[in-house]
């Protein structure tokens, strides 16, 4: 059938079994929103605040369904305000697909009005980018953006399409998509060179990644732990993936992790890396980095191995096709008195907070007690984000959302938004600083708009709170633009916004606050005022070893 580029547009999108698409409208793409208009029963658009937040949504709605999420924007400044959300769905390897509009193709390159050669502009932050000139390529174009999306290690993928293109018309038929591929190099001999070291290990440790997520291989990390007898930390981006109530999950690595995984891992003679990527705030100092260990690094991206630290087996494939064979090959072991040894880090060092007061760490065992673990968290970027991280209890995979390689202040809110939409089902809580809050705080309007009953807690301490922890530790107390103790009312800004709006300042307020937000199936604010100078602990200097871990009572004895 003949269709113009902008029906073919839609129809790919019904193809790809996309239900909600994030974004604003402008002159170049206005073809392309005419032909939603006339399938708003099949597609359904979210109009955010700004087209960031619209970015973010579509990353949140992916990170939360494992689907692919996608954003559409005109050309020009809308194009340009979709950087930030690719670059942080780029760096957390998260699928998703931006759709742009640019000038008429006569008109590109000489700069017309809201002419940006936005392809080129996000070409280092996206796996491929594409410019659609011809409508006769339109539809393989899109489809090839939507499979390059979703396989291998997943990423965003760009498509600009000239206005003409959207208007000019072709034969269109329907292609329904294969199932992503995830294949990777590895061979039989790559499996039982990593077994066999397993078998030799004394004291082996296991460090989940965010490619565990993206693999969906929770069930085969947990069996797998289960048979290797071995303790388990996480990333920011693995959470989840094991039961954060399991005795043998030590918390987070790196630097704000948990002594147990930190002195734990600097100990262990066996590291498996599973779908992780040695990031510098997990490693610290790398050439310190588990240097009693053998390291075994299981990842579907080959150029991740040997990229940070040098590794003595690598298996380069799906993580849980792979677990698979292993959870086969490998018999049961026994590492008794390891576990006992970390069992005892465990107990000898737990997560503390000055319990005197109303704290973001209090806050967060209070919303993991009333959600009873089952909420998905949404974060911005931060102390709140940290201690997010380290005190709800994460049992399920992809229910913890955060801004882990690019770290995006005002990345919360819109994640919250496109979580909710992808997962209705779910209790969807974004948590936020002031400051990150200030960043994106419009996108309440959209929630408002659509009465998306998503839950915003402002963890409100005045100040940039993790600038100025490191301004206190690190730079001898000369707060440079760090505290934000002026006139803004965040509860009135909510209410000015269309929702409802909770102050707290006990600890004894809390739970019933975060029942309200629940119960009320509206978009709420929680405002929570916290003392300026709570710090994240455990915490490890930039550059350190992580064994040099140290927390407040640290602090205190060093004083």
């Amino acid at each position: 059938m003949q269709l113009t580029g902008a029906e073919i547009v839609v129809e790919c999108l019904k193809e790809q079994g996309v239900d909600t698409v994030f974004g604003y409208p402008g002159g170049t793409i206005l073809n392309v929103y005419d032909a939603l208009y006339k399938h708003s029963d099949e597609i359904n658009h979210i109009l955010t605040s700004h087209e960031q937040g619209a970015a973010h949504a579509a990353d949140g709605y992916a990170r939360a369904t494992g689907k692919v999420g996608v954003c559409l924007a005109t050309s020009g400044p809308g194009a340009t305000n979709l950087v930030t959300g690719i670059a942080t769905a780029y760096m957390d390897s998260i699928p998703m697909v931006a759709i742009t509009c640019n000038v008429n193709l006569p008109l590109l390159g000489k700069d017309s009005f809201q002419e940006v050669d936005i392809a080129g502009v996000t070409m280092p932050i996206t796996k491929h980018g594409y410019i659609v000139k011809d409508v006769n390529i339109l539809a393989d174009t899109l489809r090839k953006a939507f499979a390059i999306a979703r396989s291998g290690r997943p990423g965003p993928v760009l498509v600009d399409i000239t206005k003409d293109v959207t208007a000019n018309t072709c034969e269109y038929e329907r292609i329904y998509p294969e199932a992503a591929v995830r294949v990777g190099k590895y061979t039989q001999e790559d499996i039982m060179k990593a077994v066999e070291l397993m078998k030799k290990a004394k004291k082996p440790f296991i460090y989940v990644g965010g490619g565990a997520v993206m693999s969906g291989a929770a069930a085969e990390v947990r069996k797998f732990a289960e048979i290797l007898d071995a303790p388990v930390c996480d990333t920011l981006m693995g959470k989840g993936v094991m039961d954060g109530h399991s005795d043998t999950y030590t918390g987070m690595i790196g630097m704000h992790g948990t002594k147990a995984s930190n002195f734990g891992v600097s100990e262990c003679d066996l590291l498996i890396a599973l779908g992780a990527r040695f990031s510098d705030r997990v490693v610290g100092n790398a050439s310190k980095f588990a240097k009693n260990a053998k390291v075994i690094h299981i990842d579907v991206d080959a150029a991740e191995i040997n990229k940070n630290i040098r590794t003595d087996v690598s298996v380069v494939g799906d993580l849980k096709e792979i677990l698979q064979k292993i959870i086969t090959d490998l018999p049961k072991q026994s590492h008794e008195e390891w576990i006992s040894h970390i069992l005892e880090l465990k107990e000898k060092y737990p997560l503390q907070y000055d319990e005197s007061a109303l704290s973001c760490p209090f806050v967060m065992e209070e919303i993991d007690r009333v959600t009873e673990g089952k909420a998905i968290i949404t974060t911005d970027v931060g102390q709140h984000q940290m201690w997010a991280a380290q005190y709800y209890k994460y049992s399920e995979p992809r229910t913890f959302l955060s801004s882990g390689g690019l770290g995006t202040m005002g990345y919360g809110l819109g994640a919250c938004i496109g979580a909710k939409m992808g997962r209705p089902d779910k209790v969807c809580i974004n948590i936020a600083g002031d400051g990150c809050f200030r960043m994106n705080m419009n996108e309440l309007a959209t929630a408002s708009r659509y009465q998306i009953p998503i839950v915003q807690v402002v963890i409100n301490n005045h100040v940039l709170g993790m600038v100025r922890q490191w301004q206190t530790l690190f730079y001898g107390k000369r707060y440079s633009q760090t505290v934000l103790n002026d006139y803004v009312d965040f509860c009135m800004v909510a209410k000015g916004l269309g929702c409802e709006a909770i102050r707290v300042t006990k600890k004894e307020e809390v739970a019933e606050a975060v029942k309200t937000a629940i119960e009320s199936k509206k978009p709420t604010l929680i405002e929570c005022v916290i003392p300026e100078d709570d710090k994240v602990f455990p915490m490890v200097p930039a550059g350190a070893p992580i064994s040099e871990a140290f927390d407040a009572k640290d602090l205190a004895d060093k004083e």
